[in-house]
């Protein structure tokens, strides 16, 4: 069987956002990534602000994370 990666859940800082639900996310060790809006979060229509903190689980092959939980 293959085993499933383990994602790392991380918390940051909203410093941007940017068309279709995305933003840019700063970490607290200086890091930035840009991030999308997990389903469940579109689904109930969760609004997230420049300057919200909010968990992102990263992707492990180092492409964009997915806010999961806005703080």
């Amino acid at each position: 069987m293959v085993e499933k990666e383990i994602e790392e859940i991380t918390q940051g800082e909203v410093t941007e956002a940017l068309p279709s639900t995305m933003f840019r996310v700063e970490f607290l060790d200086g890091k930035i990534i840009i991030c999308y809006l997990a389903g469940k979060m579109r689904l109930h229509r969760i609004k997230v602000l420049i300057g919200d903190k909010v968990m992102v689980k990263l992707d492990p092959y180092g492409g964009k994370g997915r806010i999961i939980k806005r703080l």
